[in-house]
């Protein structure tokens, strides 16, 4: 009679794992942490819009004419630089335009003056030619 029931036992368990092997895992799956279209074209907007701003941010504060008295007595081709800000990723460009805001904000506050502010303009410059370079 244990053979029976072992049998019968074993035959159940089989069938039971049969089925949780035959179904995907993705059915398994709790569905709520799932993130429609349009939510990542949202995000993906977002990124793209703040990407371009920071861009806009260090190539505006390379084109002012202190930058290009530094860059010029420096003899680094200010558009090759302007240039290569669009290769940067996303962190480095984030990086780059917060300091360049700060630094903007500095001047006009009248706490660098303007040796120090060309002076970070030739640091943001060569940085942005040997992280290219690097690439």
């Amino acid at each position: 009679m244990f053979l029976v029931q072992s049998g019968w036992v074993r035959f159940c368990l089989v069938c039971i794992l049969t089925v949780f092997c035959a179904l995907p895992l993705g059915l398994m799956a709790e569905t709520g942490h799932v993130v429609s279209p349009s939510e990542l074209q949202a995000q993906a907007a977002a990124a793209a819009q703040a990407r371009q701003q920071n861009v806009e941010k260090v190539r505006s504060f390379l084109s002012g004419p202190a930058a290009a008295e530094a860059l010029k007595k420096a003899k680094i081709d200010a558009e090759q630089v302007k240039n290569a800000v669009a290769q940067l990723n996303n962190q480095e460009l984030a990086d780059l335009a917060a300091r360049a805001d700060k630094a903007q904000r500095d001047f006009a506050a009248g706490d660098l003056s303007t040796r120090d502010i060309a002076l970070i303009i030739l640091g943001v410059a060569v940085l942005i030619l040997i992280i290219v370079a690097v690439r």
